[in-house]
């Protein structure tokens, strides 16, 4: 009798799980997706090989020999492109009306590579080849800080992730705000000061001092509940103040004359902004008298709704996608 029982359990789990399974997938969005993680596999190739390289620029007869520049900093571009990809693939899957869980989960997956574990990578094999010679071997206090730094923004990074695909709620409110940090801008505020270092300033060692310390303090804004707005939905689409051209022009400027350092305002200033925006009214605000506290109060209402979460750089994909697209 408990052998029958048995029998018909099994049978009805097999035809539960054949009812589930994936027939049909969105095919053009799906290679971006993958593009994204290829790109984020390729820079961590990248950084290995920064590692066993010279420090010095790539020239003629390199393995790169159409670009003056170095591994690392290589590997830095290569998670820009997957941000990139990151930032089509739901739009593609817009386009084409075939949007997914499948296409949600598969993301994530991705961003896990590209945005967690190739960034963490990169620093700790940048800070391992320029620190070498002040005491950063295997085994010591230095290096076993660093690498914990680079766990802990791994780690982050992951629960972030994990967070956006059960907390994503399908209201058009998810479209213009995240909770935390998004991954993509969290990678981007190392990759940008890397390239920084390795095609700017090669000598400014200050700023791979500060790398472990920004990894830790990214990785809380990734799992903390500050607000970041959807840059897109928020500041470029539809009728806008005079002030938000100027500061587009502004940031077109700084592109132009170099790009390296902004690639820095922008991360940077991206990570920076929101929290000190609540630092501002959740801590400071509060201790004020009432009197004052009114228009401050009022101010922090014209906020935008709390949305789900993040990816680094199209968010606004359709609540059915799932995905986590960063902060365009």
């Amino acid at each position: 009798m408990s052998r029958s029982r048995t029998e018909a359990a099994g049978r009805r789990l097999l035809r539960r799980v054949r009812r589930q399974r994936l027939k049909y997938i969105a095919i053009l969005p799906s290679l971006v997706t993958i593009l994204n993680g290829v790109c984020g596999f390729t820079a961590i190739i990248l950084a290995s090989k920064g590692a066993e390289a010279s420090v010095e620029p790539l020239r003629e007869g390199s393995p790169i020999p159409f670009w003056s520049t170095t591994y690392f900093a290589l590997a830095g571009y290569m998670i820009l492109l997957a941000m990139i990809a990151d930032m089509l693939d739901g739009r593609l899957a817009r386009k084409v009306k075939n949007t997914s869980s499948f296409g949600g989960q598969l993301d994530s997956l991705c961003d896990v590579i590209s945005f967690g574990a190739a960034p963490a990578f990169l620093m700790l094999r940048v800070l391992e080849q320029y620190l070498e010679p002040i005491g950063f071997g295997d085994g010591s206090f230095l290096h076993r800080s660093v690498w914990v730094a680079a766990a802990v923004y791994m780690s982050c990074a992951a629960i972030r992730l994990a967070r956006f695909n059960v907390e994503n709620e399908e209201d058009e409110s998810a479209h213009m705000s995240f909770v935390g940090l998004p991954t993509p801008a969290a990678a981007g505020v190392i990759v940008s000061l890397v390239i920084l270092h390795q095609e700017t300033l090669p000598t400014v060692n200050i700023i791979l001092y500060a790398l472990p310390f920004l990894a830790l303090g990214v990785s809380i804004l990734m799992v903390s509940r500050v607000r970041y707005p959807h840059i897109l939905n928020q500041y470029l689409r539809g009728k806008k103040p005079f002030a938000y051209l100027i500061r587009v022009l502004l940031l077109v400027f700084i592109v132009w004359w170099k790009i390296q350092v902004a690639l820095v305002v922008i991360f940077c200033g991206f990570a920076a902004g929101s929290f000190m925006r609540w630092f501002y009214f959740r801590i400071l605000v509060s201790h004020v008298p009432a009197k004052w506290r009114l228009k401050a109060i009022h101010d922090e209402g014209t906020l935008v709704p709390v949305a789900s979460e993040h990816s680094a750089l199209a968010a606004d994909q359709t609540p059915a996608d799932h995905r986590d697209g960063g902060i365009l």
